[in-house]
């Protein structure tokens, strides 16, 4: 199985009106859901709207919001699927429920912290 981030940016949800985001949500929740009953939802989550902090290797912290940053993200769900077909299903998915286009990109193995997971299982 392979883990993927599939993504939306912040504001690609802002041509729809205040009241269909009750909609929305219950949508993208029904799409989760599914995910979650397939086995294939590892995680996911919406991100406050230009909130962050940037942390230096040096520890200096500088707080946004970041107005010259042309793209954020808005929010996103990890999924582990068996290939790449099967991950733009979902997102296909997510991108008809949310109403934005989605990101899809693979995230990188690490058996090291594969391991580290297993072991903290136990």
């Amino acid at each position: 199985m392979t883990r993927y981030l599939i993504s939306f940016n912040d504001g690609a949800m802002d041509h729809i009106p205040e009241g269909d985001f009750p909609d929305v949500g219950k949508a993208a929740h029904a799409v989760v859901q599914d995910a979650v009953n397939a086995g294939v939802f590892v995680f996911g989550a919406g991100l406050e709207r230009q909130r962050a902090s940037v942390v230096a290797t040096d520890g200096m912290v500088t707080d946004g919001p970041y107005p010259e940053t042309k793209e954020v993200i808005g929010g996103f769900v990890v999924v582990d699927v068996t290939s790449r077909e099967e991950v733009l299903t979902w997102a296909a998915r997510f991108a008809g429920a949310c109403r934005c286009e989605q990101e899809v990109r693979e995230l990188l193995p690490d058996p090291e912290l594969d391991a580290m997971l297993r072991r903290s299982d136990r």
